[in-house]
């Protein structure tokens, strides 16, 4: 009895790729990733270089919000330990040290270069890379060109003319410097986008009955809003940060003198007063900030929409 119930047992064997229970699955061999110690020097890393990049902005905020004589006598880590902060240095900073109506000036030569600027880049790149004439590829050339001009080499002749056009001492002649700067490394950026804008949409918009106007205010202008704000965030930073036009070209008199050279006057005239001047300098900094931080998204799709070749 006992041998003919262990005879078909026996003689039944599992096939290939298959047990008692049922059939088998062939789980592919995974890749063994490095393990966390591994990853511990590389984080240590990470974090270091983030503390050499956090540490000066916290004590540049600690340094505004401390008392002189606190300043004076400790350095600025130990207002952690005996935390004693005012807003005094940014009330003196807005008033006393200029810096409310230096921030007014400041906005009023970023935003409209920043505006004009777009303006021209985005007519000119799309006038070069979408419409035939006589001598595009000349001009497209010199613009090109025009970037590895240094723009240090035109200070002293710009200056002459400015003077005899008496644009001096006002803003609107910095506008046309930072502009005149910034326009051929915005049409290079732009010219690669709209040279690889789809003709179908364009030819199709034409037999529509849409003039070129209308087809670039309407089509290719809401598509190329990405490097448009790319464009924008760096027009505008560099004349938020720019030391040297405004400098020589507006006198550096404090009715029109931006916050650099408002706070490059602090530093001179304080001399080396801490407090007032990280509280100007803060100050200073909340628009690019705010600016750089809402359009961030922007900034990596359009620098690579600038990229794709046509």
């Amino acid at each position: 009895m006992t041998e003919t119930l262990r005879t078909p047992t026996a003689a039944v064997r599992p096939a290939a790729g298959t047990s008692a229970a049922g059939p088998t699955r062939v789980v592919p061999a995974r890749r063994r990733r490095p393990g966390a110690a591994r990853r511990i020097p590389l984080h240590v890393f990470l974090i270091a270089i983030c503390a050499i990049w956090v540490v000066p902005l916290v004590g540049l905020i600690v340094y505004s919000l401390r008392t002189i004589a606190d300043s004076a006598v400790s350095g600025w880590w130990h207002a952690f330990t005996a935390p004693l902060f005012t807003i005094t240095n940014y009330t003196s900073a807005w008033t006393t040290g200029g810096i409310g109506q230096a921030l007014g000036n400041s906005i009023l030569i970023a935003v409209p270069t920043t505006v004009i600027t777009i303006t021209v880049c985005a007519i000119g790149a799309y006038t070069l890379a979408r419409m035939k004439f006589r001598g595009r590829i000349v001009v497209l050339t010199i613009a090109v060109a025009l970037l590895v001009v240094p723009p240090q080499l035109t200070l002293v002749p710009l200056l002459r003319v400015f003077n005899v056009l008496h644009l001096t001492g006002h803003i609107p002649g910095v506008w046309v410097y930072q502009v005149g700067f910034v326009v051929p490394f915005g049409i290079y950026l732009l010219f690669g986008f709209f040279r690889a804008f789809p003709d179908e949409l364009i030819e199709a918009a034409s037999l529509d009955g849409a003039s070129v106007p209308r087809i670039f205010f309407s089509i290719v202008l809401p598509t190329a809003t990405p490097i448009l704000i790319a464009l924008a965030i760096i027009q505008f930073m560099w004349s938020w940060n720019d030391l040297l036009i405004p400098l020589l070209f507006l006198g550096g008199g404090a009715s029109v003198a931006p916050t650099t050279v408002q706070i490059a006057g602090l530093v001179q005239s304080t001399g080396g007063g801490l407090n007032l001047l990280t509280a100007a300098a803060i100050v200073s900094m909340i628009i690019p900030v705010i600016v750089t931080v809402v359009l961030q998204r922007y900034f990596v799709r359009g620098i690579l929409g600038g990229a794709v070749k046509g």
